[in-house]
């Protein structure tokens, strides 16, 4: 696949002075979900500076920049006990992919998808892991597309600030 993203874009870890930007990113996310009709995904005001700021702590969020500002970021997890449960299997569990979608050309995401691949495959991992709320079949479909497939559903996932959902599990083997 050709890469369509802009050509400076790059990628660091987040640090305490991005949290205000991704708290942005999310809520800007959110905000176009809703406006694409998606209603039980992500709402704006969910994840405050705080979230960002424990997953840090446990876990990565990478940022992406271009022309000096953020336009994309995804927490990184090593684990996800309550989507997944335990595992044998090593892997990395992507979480809040996004983009500025008014700042970045289409295929930025996909730019993303597989920074974060890399880096868990930097870690050693074979496997990367996400969820998608049960029933979102665009989301569903854009990662079927990036090579992921469907491996189970997880009834009544915990939510950082909000009830528990049902989820779609998705995997995608990584290869050398």
């Amino acid at each position: 696949m050709k890469d369509l993203g802009p050509t400076d874009l790059r990628f660091r870890l987040a640090d305490g002075d991005d949290l205000a930007p991704l708290v942005r990113l999310r809520d800007d996310a959110a905000r176009w979900m809703l406006a694409q009709g998606v209603t039980g995904q992500w709402q704006p005001g969910e994840l405050g500076e705080d979230h960002f700021r424990r997953i840090m702590e446990t876990g990565e969020v990478w940022l992406a920049e271009s022309g000096g500002r953020a336009v994309g970021a995804w927490e990184l997890w090593w684990q996800d006990e309550d989507a997944w449960g335990p595992q044998s299997a090593p892997a990395g569990y992507v979480h809040r992919l996004m983009v500025d979608r008014g700042g970045v050309p289409p295929g930025t995401g996909r730019r993303l998808l597989r920074a974060a691949e890399r880096r868990v495959a930097e870690a050693g991992r074979t496997l990367v892991r996400l969820d998608c709320l049960a029933g979102n079949e665009p989301l569903t479909a854009y990662y079927l597309g990036a090579g992921y497939r469907v491996v189970g559903r997880k009834e009544g996932k915990p939510q950082p600030g909000g009830a528990p959902k049902s989820f779609t599990l998705l995997e995608k083997a990584l290869t050398d």
